[in-house]
């Protein structure tokens, strides 16, 4: 069982109040030092990486499910909460029985030396989640966010990285002075660079730099830049999405520092597999 049991019904609770600007309030998480996780999906991807929440809040029938009990028991101290309360609290279209109020770890500075990727700009939470899912699926350690770029923590960041968020080492409102800390090569992709990417032998390890989804990366960035790469499009399309650009360009860093793997014949028709 949690070190601490209650329950809380008026709308007016400090705990409330903390979850509804959380919810409502992107950046709100900056002032409060605590994130809003809610769902099954992302409390057990915090729970897997061996963390702990300080606090679990679940809904009164939520508390009656084994289940949900069992994963909200994990937390440090536990609040239940009637459904108006949950509904009033939550971001999501059909709110979710459990949530965990988490404490994120603050990195004022990024690590030297590591594989690291670089967000200067961009805007759509959907991308920078899909990014940091990315990054943290092709074991890229360390995220680096420039000033303007959204906030990390954001409840539609949270989301969209499903969990990837608790693997990583994330840097906030970096300035671009603050890589030369990294002490390995700047790479950044542009649609009007002559070298195309799988051309090249990437240095290893290297920090991607990721522009805005509009505009790119800034002119001065790019110059910090050892290489400018460029991504074959042979379809003919302008440009692609940024969280499409980023996987490709880390799964092409990755082949590259593992090798080239054996070619496997490809069993024919009624062949045994």
């Amino acid at each position: 069982m949690p070190a601490k049991l209650r329950h809380v019904s008026s709308r007016a609770n400090p705990l409330i109040k903390e979850l509804r600007r959380l919810t409502h309030e992107p950046s709100a998480y900056r002032k409060l030092g605590r994130v809003w996780l809610e769902g099954d999906h992302l409390c057990r991807a915090l729970l897997a990486r061996g963390l702990v929440p300080d606090e679990a809040v679940v809904t009164e029938a939520g508390w009656a499910e084994a289940a949900v009990c069992e994963i909200a028991s994990q937390a440090q101290n536990v609040t239940v909460v009637d459904e108006a309360s949950m509904r009033e609290i939550s971001g999501l279209e059909s709110p979710a029985p459990l949530g965990f109020l988490f404490t994120p770890a603050t990195h004022d500075a990024p690590l030297p030396g590591q594989a690291t990727i670089v967000l200067d700009g961009l805007q759509d939470a959907g991308n920078v989640g899909s990014v940091l899912r990315t990054a943290a699926a092709l074991g890229v350690p360390q995220v680096i966010a420039l000033k303007g770029t959204a906030a990390l923590w954001s409840p539609k960041v949270l989301r969209a990285g499903m969990g990837a968020h608790f693997g990583l080492r994330l840097v906030e409102s970096a300035s671009a002075a603050m890589l030369d800390l990294l002490e390995v090569p700047l790479v950044a992709t542009s649609s009007h660079a002559g070298q195309h990417l799988h051309e090249l032998r990437l240095p290893q390890p290297c920090a991607w730099v990721f522009g805005h989804e509009g505009q790119g990366v800034d002119a001065a960035l790019l110059q910090r830049c050892a290489l400018a790469v460029r991504i074959p499009q042979p379809g003919g399309e302008e440009s692609l999405n940024v969280a499409a650009a980023a996987a490709i360009c880390l799964y092409e860093s990755v082949r590259q520092r593992l090798g080239p793997a054996p070619l496997k014949e490809t069993p024919g028709p009624g062949r045994a597999q």
